[in-house]
């Protein structure tokens, strides 16, 4: 919320992601930001997952400025979880000046 109020709404991405960082950071919560998750098909290498952000080496956060977070969200989420091999998701949509978000539990 507190990036929400600063910032306000309708940014690209990439400074929600910073801001939440250094947030996090002030509050002396642990994060990664922007790690790489290898993804693997059929036991070979085909690419590279690299989420936002990782919290407390939990929970997978995903930031947004879309209309609204669909099932398309949702689901991609899930498949997040599954490379990552974590069980908690957070989707943010910071698009209006309420914050939107949906907890993805795998």
């Amino acid at each position: 919320m507190e990036v929400l109020n600063i910032l306000g709404h309708g940014l690209l991405e990439k400074p929600y992601e910073n801001a939440l960082a250094v947030e996090l950071r002030l509050r002396g919560i642990p994060f990664v930001q922007q790690p790489r998750f290898d993804v693997d098909y059929k036991g070979e290498h085909v690419g590279l997952y690299v989420p936002d952000l990782i919290v407390n080496g939990r929970i997978v956060i995903d930031l947004k400025t879309i209309d609204q977070i669909t099932d398309h969200e949702i689901g991609r989420m899930l498949n997040y979880l599954k490379i990552t091999g974590l069980q908690v998701g957070l989707i943010l949509n910071f698009r209006y000046a309420k914050l939107k978000w949906k907890r993805v539990v795998l």
